[in-house]
């Protein structure tokens, strides 16, 4: 059973290719036991955020299990292949490191993949496709994650999605005050960009949300108002920034709406910041005019400024992933030694248990019990030896030392010089 994890992100694909293949929590769990109920998959575990789909498992296939991310999602294999990077063993072990330290997000540090990682977790012991390799391995890369963040400066700056959204809006508008900022959907993106942006304390703050409830939360969190989803239409028009991040698997924003508000506004400008993937807003509305779209692989590039400080730890924090990688690959391949480790066990076992049912007969007998105690002795000695015995007797030449330098490790022999 090997290792093995594949997947696409923000750096081999772009975002009209990663949304396809996107897993919505309200079926990540149904998609893991397809995965392993139909596939050569013992262990599986799914990480779908707007930056990255991966998947994680245990599998003598690994083709197979490629097979089946397109066909869950009605692609074709070969379309996706120039996009998916795969990872054997030692490699995936080393990319879930650095995925779960920061270290391969878009912004360098952002913590926020951790957090995701641990949904990710609990998604598929829920689903029951968490094994013995996949807990450890994630229980390692949880650990090695927070030694990396308490050791190094990774996390240093405030550097978020969040933060690079209001620095879009202060390149456009003069003063966030100003503004009314309209916030659709209510997850922990929006809630982190909410943040944010009452720091600038806005003119007004406005939450559209399928879930009333969960928008009341944040509007009274933030002193803003609450709309429903189907409030949009009418409402559009009366915001000057749109920030936007459901769990939709079809745009909820499309042309023909932005086009009725821009002409409302009277051809005033409009910003537009789309954090969800698959994305909320048509990607047609960025060929309007007035309108400023922005999707997260825009934000991405911007988000890179001012990073020197966290860059200047990458290399502390690589040198503490690879000793921890070595640690969890001794572990590993130590696992693939336990059937033989086994077998050699039960051998002795069978040997000794021979060996003391013929003495315990001796002693019914009423034979000296010292020398049934050293008959046993000597007989378990001569058949653990037997083994080794013929097979340096019939060595070849060529193997002759291998199989002395074996034995004299595993016996502790201090050969004379």
């Amino acid at each position: 059973m090997q290792l093995f994890a594949f997947g696409m992100n923000h750096h081999t694909a772009p975002l009209a290719v990663r949304e396809q293949v996107t897993f919505h929590a309200e079926n990540l769990e149904a998609a893991l036991r397809d995965l392993v109920a139909h596939e050569s998959v013992r262990e599986a575990a799914i990480i779908s955020t707007c930056n990255r789909t991966e998947i994680y498992c245990s599998t003598p296939e690994p083709v197979r299990a490629i097979d089946w991310l397109a066909r869950f999602h009605h692609l074709k294999a070969p379309a996706l292949e120039p996009f998916l990077y795969t990872l054997p063993r030692e490699r995936a072990v080393t990319h879930a490191f650095r995925v779960a330290s920061g270290l391969d997000s878009m912004v360098i540090g952002e913590p926020q993949i951790l957090g995701q990682m641990k949904n990710a977790v609990k998604s598929a012991e829920h689903a029951g496709t968490l094994g013995t390799v996949l807990h450890k391995l994630f229980q390692s890369t949880f650990s090695v994650a927070k030694e990396v963040r308490s050791r190094t400066d990774i996390g240093s700056s405030s550097v978020s999605m969040a933060a690079a959204a209001v620095k879009v809006a202060e390149r456009i508008y003069p003063s966030i005050a100003g503004q009314r900022i309209l916030f659709v959907g209510a997850g922990e993106m929006i809630e982190l960009c909410s943040t944010h942006f009452a720091a600038r304390r806005p003119r007004e703050m406005t939450f559209a949300n399928r879930s009333v409830e969960r928008g009341e939360l944040l509007a009274n969190r933030f002193q803003g108002r609450v709309i429903t989803l189907n409030d949009l239409p009418e409402q559009l028009a009366l915001h000057d920034i749109i920030v936007t991040c459901t769990a939709s698997t079809l745009p909820i924003l499309g042309k023909g709406m932005i086009e009725r508000a821009i002409k409302a506004r009277r051809h005033r400008p409009i910003l537009m910041i789309d954090l969800a993937v698959p994305r909320d807003v048509e990607a047609e509305v960025a060929e309007l005019d007035d309108v400023f779209l922005y999707s997260v692989d825009d934000l991405g590039k911007i988000v890179q400024e001012g990073l020197d400080t966290r860059h200047a730890a990458v290399a502390q924090a690589e040198a503490i992933i690879n000793t921890n990688v070595h640690a969890f690959m001794h572990w590993l391949e130590n696992r693939d030694l336990v059937p033989t480790i086994r077998a050699l066990r039960d051998q002795a076992e069978r040997m000794r248990r021979h060996e003391l049912e013929r003495a315990v007969r001796m002693l019914a007998k009423g034979d000296d019990p010292a020398k049934v105690l050293d008959l046993l002795s000597h007989s378990l000695t001569n058949k653990f030896l037997h083994a080794p015995t013929q097979a340096l007797s019939s060595a070849q030449t060529d193997e002759r030392d291998a199989l002395v330098a074996a034995l004299s490790r595993l016996y502790e022999i201090n050969l004379p010089e």
